[in-house]
């Protein structure tokens, strides 16, 4: 793994006691303004959130080092998932690197110590990521490497700006590639694009993820930030139990005879199809109310 966007200062995130994001009227500094930002900025390493009408944006701030994740990042993220997911205010998460490059993977420091622990918590917090119970959106500007492409890919959907740099590297560094990692990797990409970035480390284009299936649509970067503001606001207007289904149902597990009859009994009691319908017939925007 080797050592990356939305580019405003932010503060650092405190998972231990989420609360809910203050709102404040739209800022013109980012994909979604600075409203709700957490904690207080400084060159340290470390996760920064602020909200917008319920769309949370995720920044890994390490600039120093292109947002390599420290040992301390790493630990951090989890716990500061648990509680955006715990939060109905959050209804779409956006994830990002800080001053224009998304994340360039592990802080090699922290490989020198251990390997093994390292990797840990790489795939502790990928996984959190990818169990995130509400859409999330990985927004890419510049290097996405090792750890970095890790935690794109937990993330449901990618969107590139044409500098985007993506490469999965541990074969550069002698390091097993996890088989969970492994696994999400293939399903995106295919097995040979994926035996490919594993085998060489190289790294590809925005326009090369885009054709094998590792991003989902690529912008000139200039237009990254409107496209990526645009869609999230387009998801808070869905309905959330749609989502909520169609993101367990396309989990790489079996899907249990008993979670398909609790979805269908909770879709019957929502209401939702049924305000769909009117506002269809009614030519209005829905008004959905469920939540998880």
């Amino acid at each position: 793994m080797e050592p990356a966007h939305p580019s405003e200062p932010e503060r650092p995130a405190q998972p231990q006691e989420h609360m809910p994001p203050s709102r404040e009227p739209d800022g013109p500094d980012g994909p979604h303004g600075r409203q709700g930002t957490r904690g207080s900025q400084g060159s340290q390493p470390c996760l920064l959130t602020r909200h917008s009408g319920g769309v949370t944006t995720l920044v890994l701030h390490n600039p120093a080092k292109r947002n390599a994740m420290t040992e301390a990042m790493w630990r951090e993220l989890p716990g500061l998932l648990a509680g955006l997911s715990d939060d109905s205010s959050v209804r779409v998460l956006v994830v990002t690197g800080a001053e224009g490059t998304f994340c360039a993977g592990a802080d090699i420091a922290t490989l020198r110590d251990s390997v093994e622990s390292s990797q840990s918590l790489a795939v502790a917090a990928e996984e959190a990521l990818s169990t995130f119970p509400k859409p999330t959106l990985a927004a890419v500007r510049g290097h996405c490497v090792g750890g970095g492409a890790q935690l794109a890919a937990a993330c449901d959907l990618r969107f590139a700006a044409q500098d985007a740099l993506f490469g999965v590297t541990p074969a550069k560094l002698g390091i097993v590639y996890p088989p969970s990692s492994t696994r999400r990797l293939v399903r995106l990409v295919g097995p040979a694009t994926a035996k490919y970035l594993l085998f060489s480390g190289e790294l590809i284009d925005a326009d090369r993820a885009l054709r094998t299936g590792l991003v989902d649509e690529v912008h000139p970067g200039e237009g990254l930030d409107a496209r990526v503001s645009a869609f999230a606001s387009t998801l808070v207007e869905r309905s959330q139990l749609t989502q909520a289904a169609a993101k367990e149902f396309s989990a790489d597990k079996p899907t249990d005879a008993s979670r398909t009859e609790h979805w269908r009994r909770v879709a019957a009691e929502s209401g939702e199809a049924a305000e769909g319908a009117a506002a269809f017939l009614e030519r209005r925007a829905p008004r959905f109310r469920w939540a998880p």
